[in-house]
């Protein structure tokens, strides 16, 4: 019955978060060009067509506020988290307006776990296996803005192809909610916040998608972006890394496994080529699979299926044992999907080859010297 009831208290929060950023979407994206918050396309890292609006994170702050401000009346810090949020996303507003310097903004990502430190949003303890529980004293300070800042620069090296970003931390927030679910052991505990607070991110997130999905009319820029990094950050360290942060740690980080790796490597990477790790470039994995040939939609479903087979393997660490069955046929699925897709366009491009003399028509030999040519259209080199 307690799950029930959570997740019937889920279901406010969500509507009302989504119907405010559908609402608020097309308002952010007439006020962009007047105040130049424009993404226009370059080689660097905006690949898109056209110049797009990009103050969509706006739209998705104003929904999360009305939500968390309407139902989180018994989240003891819903004024705390509101409040930093709100800074860095209105902050990183003006980034995407005048463009800050790369350690402004720096001082805005770091400042935002100092500020949820002081504000007694930090990660305490850890619980080892074993029940052995380490209290972090002074570490907890670096560790806290380790995590904070961590969530924002993953998130937001993730948004560069349409409909990844918010599609990705709608799937996470959701993993979050259950994990939280499972752990509630009174109605209106903590973990019953966390669900509210989940259920009001994944409604920002979908209601975001409704514009963002390919081909994206809005981009949510670096104000979502920061937004969406520092909710998700104070949504673990409130709920689930309060339980056992040993075990529950795991479960965002499972769950965003992707987007963290790809940040690594990105650092790693700009690091060997001698430039800043702030520096822009097209070479993330989304860049990489469309590159690939995958399309815009293509890209986000893989990183949709990716994200909701590592949450579910995250979930069942946690104890949600159940959850594998869901991760095995998402496995399958995206299986079939790959197959699927490789069949059609292996027809398609049989279908536009061209017909040598001397060669039926309607065929190529694609296990000689036409299959190499064809080939090399299936598998396009990579720019980078």
């Amino acid at each position: 019955m307690i799950g029930e009831s959570a997740w019937l208290s889920a279901l406010p929060p969500f509507l009302l978060a989504a119907a405010v950023c559908i609402v608020a979407v097309p308002l952010s994206m007439r006020l962009a060009p007047r105040v130049g918050a424009v993404a226009h396309p370059d080689d660097e890292r905006h690949l898109h067509a056209a110049p797009t609006p990009r103050l969509g994170g706006l739209a998705m702050l104003l929904g999360y506020v009305v939500a968390v401000v309407v139902f989180g009346g018994q989240i003891q810090s819903r004024w705390p988290i509101l409040a930093v949020t709100g800074v860095v996303t209105l902050v990183m507003a003006i980034d995407d307006i005048v463009d800050l310097i790369w350690w402004q903004k720096l001082i805005v990502v770091v400042g935002a776990g100092v500020a949820f430190y002081l504000l007694g949003i930090s990660i305490t303890s850890v619980d080892l296996p074993g029940g052995h529980l380490i209290q972090l004293g002074l570490v907890a300070l670096p560790v806290t803005v380790l995590w904070v800042a961590g969530m924002q620069v993953s998130i937001n090296f993730m948004d560069g192809a349409d409909g990844v970003a918010a599609g990705v931390v709608a799937i996470v927030a959701l993993v979050a909610m259950l994990a939280a679910i499972n752990r509630i052991i009174v109605p209106g505990d903590l973990q019953s916040g966390v669900v509210i607070l989940s259920a009001a991110l994944m409604g920002v997130c979908l209601g975001f998608l409704v514009f963002n999905l390919p081909p994206a009319r809005t981009f949510m820029g670096d104000t979502g972006s920061h937004f969406l990094g520092v909710v998700l950050a104070a949504i673990t360290i409130v709920g689930i890394a309060k339980v056992s942060v040993g075990v529950s740690i795991l479960v965002p980080l499972i769950a965003l496994a992707l987007p963290i790796s790809d940040t690594a490597w990105a650092i790693v990477r700009r690091g060997r080529a001698g430039v800043s790790p702030t520096t822009p470039d097209a070479r993330h994995l989304h860049h990489r699979l469309q590159a690939r040939g995958m399309t815009p939609m293509e890209t986000a479903l893989t990183f949709y299926f990716a994200t909701g087979v590592l949450g579910c393997v995250g979930l069942a660490i946690f104890g949600h044992r159940k959850i594998l069955d869901v991760g095995i046929a998402l496995c399958a699925l995206g299986v079939a999907a790959i197959f699927w897709r490789n069949h059609r366009r292996l027809q398609r491009l049989r279908r536009e080859a061209p017909v040598l003399p001397g060669e039926p028509d309607g065929g190529v030999d694609v296990a000689g010297h036409h299959g190499a040519a064809l080939e090399s259209l299936r598998h396009p080199r990579d720019p980078d």
